[in-house]
């Protein structure tokens, strides 16, 4: 294959009809260590919403457990992606986050603001950060928005936005409105920052990795989690570290076999492998059970 090759196969799908294909594609041939990267850049800017974080922190799962909900989360998500909706694993996958999210009664407005930092920060990466090796295209940008709301429809989430630019007003506007310091949000943050020092550095530079992870976030972010904006010297650095190895990952060649979630090797707690079933937490007695299996979509 050649460089541009899966891009090209991607220009030949519907982004709509073929939003599945090509998202797959993007995740686990063309970008899968930034989709992998930006997605959890994601998930991190959701605990600056006080109703989000707090939460999180209660249930106690993003404190003493990290590693297992980074894992968890990456593999439940990597499950709907691979088998596409339609798929046994993909229902299963489905159904174990409906049922968390039922769970702990998460209201609509906030799993609405969660699916738009599933969009627009993957695009924000590699469109206004520059941490691709490529920008994306308004094509990809589109069936990676389409492949969220169908999502987003398995989710039960109502009131989705019909484009890019809806769901990047949605999350611009919410943050503007919700972000604001909370304990829980901090505390759920400084867990995560230490397991994300440990993906990139030896325990020996676990503060300086965990500097540069900070280096790379936006100053409402960093405000909202409490956390004193690093340098301007190192914030360059970092983002800059960032695009020399975008220059790099340009010149080599494309990858013919997919990678997935399970084969990152972030994801450490499952080394004998795992059941989708058995991922995440499950509720107690009394409380909501799991909504049924979602049907199956056209266009799977």
């Amino acid at each position: 294959m050649r460089r541009f090759d899966w891009y090209d196969r991607i220009h030949r799908l519907d982004p709509e009809a073929d939003c599945v294909r090509i998202t797959q594609i993007l995740a686990a041939h063309e970008f899968p260590w930034d989709v992998s990267k930006a997605l959890g850049m994601a998930l991190y800017r959701t605990y600056a919403v006080p109703s989000i974080g707090d939460l999180l922190f209660r249930t106690g799962e993003f404190t003493e457990r990290t590693q297992k909900r980074y894992d968890d989360t990456a593999l439940i998500l990597n499950a709907v992606l691979r088998g596409g909706f339609t798929a046994d694993e993909s229902r299963h996958a489905l159904r174990r986050m409906n049922a968390m999210h039922r769970a702990h009664g998460i209201g609509h407005d906030d799993l609405r603001y969660v699916l738009s930092t599933f969009v627009v920060v993957p695009v924000r990466w590699f469109n206004r950060d520059r941490f691709g090796w490529r920008r994306l295209t308004g094509h990809e940008a589109a069936a990676f928005t389409h492949y969220y709301r169908r999502l987003g429809r398995h989710m039960g989430i109502p009131d989705l936005p019909d484009d890019y630019a809806g769901f990047a007003r949605l999350l611009d506007d919410y943050e503007r409105a919700h972000f604001a310091p909370s304990p829980g949000g901090r505390a759920v943050s400084d867990a995560t920052l230490d397991l994300m020092a440990t993906f990139l550095a030896p325990r020996a530079l676990s503060g300086a990795a965990r500097t540069f992870a900070l280096a790379i976030l936006d100053d409402p972010l960093l405000r909202a989690l409490g956390y004193a904006p690093p340098p301007r010297p190192v914030r360059a650095a970092a983002r800059a570290s960032l695009r020399a190895r975008s220059r790099v990952v340009r010149f080599l060649p494309p990858r013919t076999e997919p990678f997935w979630a399970e084969d990152s090797p972030d994801v450490r707690g499952y080394p004998g492998g795992y059941d989708v079933r058995d991922l995440g937490t499950f509720p107690g007695p009394g409380a909501p059970q799991a909504a049924p299996a979602p049907r199956a979509e056209p266009h799977g």
